[in-house]
């Protein structure tokens, strides 16, 4: 974890402390009442440090063909650690977005209420062993989205946050528990219906075939009902599309979230 987010976090412990009334020798008291702009403020340095790494990755190339560099992969673990823990305490996210600039904090509220359905959609499952390895160059992914979108017409933001949260842009390889597989974890069934004959396991053929289902199941522009039919389910469906605005939204989105690790 980046020394940054390590300091966001005692804060971020010491004002759940503080709401929680955990006042003791040494602990949080009402003094740290200015605590929620401190983590404000964090937030805002992280964010100012963030788009300068992704800008210097970027000048070699944009979309970069290049791995990420390890000051993009570093800040964008501690805003993916970050998110996470805002997450999972919702009482604290309303003390700390309304101090953040109008942009940023439409940012975090995209990305925290993603984070929660994500958790709630994931509630019971037992816990896995992924294989994972390295994605295709994000040039190559963004290639692949924009073909898909000029062939059905598909919004490739959507496409790339369906890839975000089905396999981290193809870092995961298992196969699913109910037996979706490759990138865009289709199940054998459907992808032989929107496939067109590809590899269910190539990034290409399987951002095509999404696309293909999108389309065939309203989008555009009824996008809700077309994720249902990739998952029906509600917390999915709000989930990539809040994902789906943020890369839209911020030019720095889909750079920060191709960093994210399963």
């Amino acid at each position: 974890m980046a020394r940054g987010n390590r300091r966001l976090l005692g804060l971020m412990a010491a004002v759940a402390m503080a709401a929680l009334g955990a006042v003791g020798c040494g602990g949080a008291s009402s003094a740290t009442a200015t605590s929620p702009q401190q983590v404000a403020d964090q937030l805002a340095q992280t964010d100012v440090a963030l788009r300068a790494a992704i800008d210097a990755w970027r000048a070699g190339g944009d979309p970069p063909a290049s791995a990420p560099p390890p000051e993009v992969l570093a800040q964008s673990e501690a805003l993916q650690e970050d998110v996470r823990f805002l997450g999972s305490h919702p009482n604290l996210t309303p003390q700390v977005l309304p101090m953040l600039p109008g942009p940023l904090a439409a940012q975090w509220r995209r990305l925290t209420a993603a984070e929660r359905d994500l958790v709630r959609l994931s509630r019971g499952a037992r816990h896995r062993h992924l294989k994972v390895g390295a994605p295709p160059p994000l040039s190559d992914l963004v290639g692949f989205y924009r073909e898909a979108n000029q062939r059905y017409g598909v919004g490739w933001n959507y496409l790339a946050a369906i890839h975000l949260v089905e396999t981290k842009f193809s870092r995961v390889k298992s196969d699913s528990v109910a037996g979706a597989k490759g990138p865009m974890q289709f199940i054998p069934s459907t992808w032989r219906i929107y496939g067109n004959g590809g590899d269910i396991h190539d990034p290409h053929d399987a951002i095509l075939a999404a696309a293909n289902l999108l389309h065939n199941n309203g989008a555009p522009p009824r996008y809700a009902q077309a994720l249902r039919a990739y998952n029906d389910s509600g917390l999915y469906v709000d989930a990539v599309t809040r994902y789906a605005r943020e890369i839209a939204t911020n030019p720095y989105g889909l750079y920060y979230l191709y960093c994210w690790q399963p």
